[in-house]
């Protein structure tokens, strides 16, 4: 019992409040300094959208954009992020509206079980705001850190490149 309450005191004296901004909203979390930031948005905010796949930074399907890059949340720190602005894919698109990436995939049937899709919509997001990408090749190398079991990277790649098009033509 001894080492338990020793335990227990060590991690209750480690956490420490931490401020995110997150989508748009400051949250203050209570966590401990070596939570990671994909821990701290699922487990202490709720946001389940940003998934766990392989936490070792392989496979994007927790992909969030932080000061609008994009990023492995699985491989940060939460703490590492106070005072940045941190995007899930709860905050892509707006209330009752999705996004035009969101609406492409929807479009271009971009998902088949859907688990790495909101990593893909976030990788996609941030692809599209880099504005380096102008060929379905350059598409595919710039988003080969998100993976997809289903194989459905065809009809991603045609979803990010009309997602694409609808951002050079709106105002």
């Amino acid at each position: 019992m001894g080492t338990e309450a020793s335990a227990a005191g060590v991690f209750s004296a480690a956490v420490r409040p931490v401020t995110l901004s997150v989508n748009g909203a400051d949250r203050e979390l209570r966590i401990a300094p070596w939570t990671t930031l994909l821990d701290g948005l699922r487990e202490y905010l709720g946001l389940t959208g940003t998934k766990k796949g392989c936490d070792h930074g392989q496979c994007g399907a927790c992909t969030v954009l932080v000061d609008g890059v994009r990023i492995n949340s699985c491989l940060t720190l939460a703490v590492m992020h106070e005072g940045a602005t941190i995007r899930t894919i709860e905050g892509i698109g707006a209330e009752g509206a999705l996004h035009p990436l969101q609406q492409a995939f929807i479009d271009h049937d971009a998902f088949q079980c859907g688990y790495c899709t909101p990593g893909q919509i976030c990788s996609a997001t941030g692809l599209i705001a880099e504005g380096r990408a102008r060929t379905p090749e350059e598409i595919r190398e710039l988003m080969s850190g998100n993976l997809c079991r289903c194989g459905a990277y065809p009809n991603i790649v045609a979803a990010i490149e009309h997602a694409m098009r609808v951002a050079e033509t709106a105002p």
